[in-house]
C-alpha cells in the first residue's frame, strides 16, 4: 500500500530508498531539487550518524528518515527539533497507546520507559554557498537498539518500541503517523512562533525540576533544570546562578 494515505500532508513529497548511507547525506545531496517538505527514508543505512559525528547503529526493521524542508533562517530552523520531538513522541502514542512512559530529554531525544527510543539530527542544507533549508533526521529504534557497549558512556540506556511495548509496527507505518504529526506541530510553530512549541515540549520534559548535567566541549554545567527559554536554550539553575545553554549533550 502507498505510504501517502488520506492523512498524509497536503504538498510533501515522499521517496524511499532500500539502502543508501544515510537518508541525511540523500537530502543534502537533493538540497534544492524539492520546493516543498519532502521525506528520504531507507530501509538500510549503511553510514548512519548522530550527535558530534557519532556512529548510530542502524538494523533493518528500525525508522531512518530525513525531512528536507526549505527555511534560510537558521534560528527557526534550529527550532525544528522541538518540532520533531513533538511529532515523533506523538507517533509513538499513537502505535503503542497510553502504557508506555514517554518523554522528551533535551535537545532532542524521545525516552520510552526510561531509555532512549528516538533521536533527531539537525542540518544545514547549502545551495551554491547560500543555506537553502534544513534536513530533520530522525532514527527510531522501531524493532531492536544497540547494547550499551555501542553508546557513549553515562549515556541514557537505548530500548526498543518492540521490547518495551510488545507493539511491532513497521517504519512504512510509523512514518504514517509522523509525517501528519510533524506537519501539524511545524504549522504551530510558523503560524504562532515557538510559544506553543515550547509549553507542548515542558508539559512533556524528562527531569524538568530536577538536578542535571550538560556537557559542553570545554565544561560540564551541573544545575537544576527550570526550562527551556524563548530561543530554544537549556536553562539550569547553578551554584552561580542562572546558565542558559545553546547545545549540549545532557546527562541525568
Amino acid at each position: 500500500m502507498s505510504i501517502k494515505t488520506a492523512d498524509w500532508p497536503a504538498g510533501v513529497g515522499y521517496f524511499s530508498f532500500d539502502e543508501v548511507s544515510s537518508t541525511l547525506d540523500v537530502a543534502r545531496e537533493q538540497a534544492g531539487q524539492h520546493p516543498t517538505a519532502t521525506w528520504f527514508t531507507a530501509t538500510c543505512q549503511t553510514a548512519s550518524r548522530g550527535r558530534r559525528g557519532r556512529p548510530w547503529v542502524a538494523p533493518v526493521g528500525n525508522f531512518y528518515g530525513t525531512l528536507s524542508l526549505p527555511c534560510n533562517d537558521p534560528e527557526t530552523a534550529s527550532l525544528r527539533s522541538f518540532v520533531a520531538v513533538l511529532a515523533v513522541d506523538d507517533a509513538l502514542r499513537a502505535v503503542m497507546g497510553d502504557g508506555p512512559k514517554l518523554a522528551l530529554k533535551w535537545p532532542n531525544d524521545v525516552l520510552l520507559n526510561g531509555g532512549k527510543v528516538a533521536g533527531i539530527l539537525l542540518e544545514s542544507l547549502v545551495v551554491k554557498g547560500q543555506m537553502w533549508g534544513v534536513a530533520v533526521g530522525i532514527g527510531v529504534n522501531l524493532i531492536a537498539a544497540p547494547d550499551m557497549t555501542q553508546v557513549e558512556d553515562g549515556a541514557v540506556y537505548p530500548v526498543s518500541v518492540k521490547v518495551e511495548s510488545g507493539v511491532d509496527v513497521t517504519p512504512d507505518g510509523f512514518l504514517k503517523h509522523l509525517a501528519p504529526a510533524f506537519a501539524q506541530w511545524d504549522r504551530q510553530l510558523t503560524t504562532y512562533g515557538f510559544a506553543p512549541i515550547r509549553t507542548a515540549w515542558l508539559a512533556r520534559a524528562a527531569r524538568l525540576g530536577e538536578t542535571i548535567t550538560a556537557r559542553l566541549p570545554n565544561e560540564n554545567v551541573t544545575g537544576r533544570f527550570d526550562t527551556v527559554d524563548e530561543n530554544g536554550y537549556l536553562v539550569l539553575n547553578t551554584a552561580k546562578g542562572p546558565r542558559n545553554i545553546a547545545a549540549a549533550d545532557v546527562f541525568f
